[in-house]
């Protein structure tokens, strides 16, 4: 057998043969996540191929996270839908105000190093900070595994980046993410996987390596493994890449995306002191304890700008229990800070916090597109936590400092 990338190993496993670039194989698939917004889509695809029962309950979970609580009566039908069917199959259903799914997926532990798991959601790349081979799949293609628990895949090209020397403490693994993307391009790295490499990788947190997974699908990526030392599955020596990229951490400054698009990167410092209304902070990509914290640390006995409105979203109930132990949500309520039900919320721009119009908005989610936060005439800036914390202290766009 040839030397392989992390992708063409999971899918050679799964296929029974020798999985090469370019080729199509049909694999057999671990797990299964949809939610709210595109499962009720999948419950109809499956139906439509007159199924009467999913292939693996204990392998799906459905996640009520994109509009939960539900806003208005069509979303509340819809997760009585899903509620319904979920109960029916025997499939593991998780009610709304729980979290993110991404976060619980993570959380619960339902997905390993060497799985394939599909979701109903793009940013479902960021188990590969696990290791697992994981990707957004549309509610069709999701059906079709609810029914047969398998899918096909074409074997991605694998693009490699080397993360060289030490992160400036006034950085982020965001920073690092926003960065590339910048480097790669919104269609960069259409349908290619991509391996990370570097010492910083082997000392950050898991929180740090899901935020740079996440994101993988803003340069189009098809998946996303964060090779740290302790990664369960490893590329063999002598694997094939089509691009090798290297990344000078040591260089590195606070950056932000600039809307409309995620690859329009700017150093912060370029765009210093520039006035916003709104900040978000949240998210699958931004929504952990360690965000949380580094935000408090810097707001702990202070007050935020008046010019400002700060929005959290913890990404799950157990991110918010213990921010609420450790006294962070406390203090930053004591700052300013308005507290939204764990989940999506403002993110995706169904309810919980959507800016007026010409608002500019500082947001630790992963999209600025036009319309993201459910108005299509504000203005999103994607940053750190870091850069949003110092931001919402002095009310202009400020670059973070230790």
């Amino acid at each position: 057998m040839s030397a392989q990338t992390i992708a063409e190993k999971i899918l050679s496993a799964h296929c029974g043969r020798e999985a090469h670039p370019g080729e199509i194989v049909f694999c057999s698939v671990d797990v299964m996540m949809a939610h709210d917004a595109n499962g009720p889509l999948a419950v109809r695809a499956f139906q439509s191929l007159e199924g009467k029962q999913v292939c693996a309950p204990e392998q799906i979970h459905f996640i009520m996270d994109h509009a939960a609580p539900a806003p208005y009566e069509r979303v509340a039908n819809l997760h009585m839908l899903l509620r319904q069917f979920a109960a029916d199959q025997g499939i593991d259903f998780i009610e709304g105000g729980e979290g993110v799914c991404h976060q619980l997926m993570m959380e619960r532990n339902y997905v390993k190093a060497g799985d394939i798991v599909l979701g109903t959601d793009s940013h479902t790349c960021t188990y590969g900070a696990v290791g697992a081979f994981a990707t957004g799949v549309g509610a069709t293609d999701m059906g079709v595994s609810l029914y047969s628990g398998k899918n096909w895949f074409k074997v991605p090209e694998t693009i490699r980046i080397d993360l060289k020397g030490k992160l400036p403490a006034n950085c982020s693994a965001k920073d690092v993410i926003l960065y590339i993307i910048g480097l790669i391009g919104a269609a960069g790295g259409n349908y290619f996987a991509f391996e990370f490499y570097g010492d910083y990788l082997d000392h950050c947190s898991l929180a740090d390596r899901m935020t740079i997974a996440n994101m993988v699908v803003e340069m189009g990526g098809k998946a996303g493994f964060i090779c740290s030392r302790d990664l369960a599955i490893q590329a063999d020596p002598g694997a094939s890449y089509i691009r090798c990229v290297e990344v000078d951490l040591q260089q590195l400054k606070p950056g932000l995306a600039r809307p409309h698009q995620v690859d329009a990167y700017a150093p912060v410092e370029e765009l210093a002191g520039m006035s916003f209304q709104m900040a978000f902070l949240g998210s699958c990509t931004n929504g952990r304890i360690e965000d949380l914290r580094e935000v408090e640390r810097v707001l702990r006995g202070r007050k935020i700008a008046k010019n400002v409105r700060l929005l959290i979203i913890p990404a799950s109930k157990a991110v918010l229990m213990q921010a609420m132990e450790e006294g962070i949500m406390q203090e930053l309520l004591r700052a300013g800070a308005s507290l939204f039900t764990p989940g999506c919320g403002a993110c995706v721009g169904t309810h919980g916090g959507v800016p007026g119009d010409g608002e500019i908005v500082l947001s630790t989610a992963n999209r600025n597109f036009k319309g993201r936060m459910g108005n299509n005439k504000a203005f999103i800036y994607l940053v750190s936590p870091k850069t949003l914390a110092a931001s919402c202290l002095t009310g202009v766009l400020t670059v973070p400092v230790e």
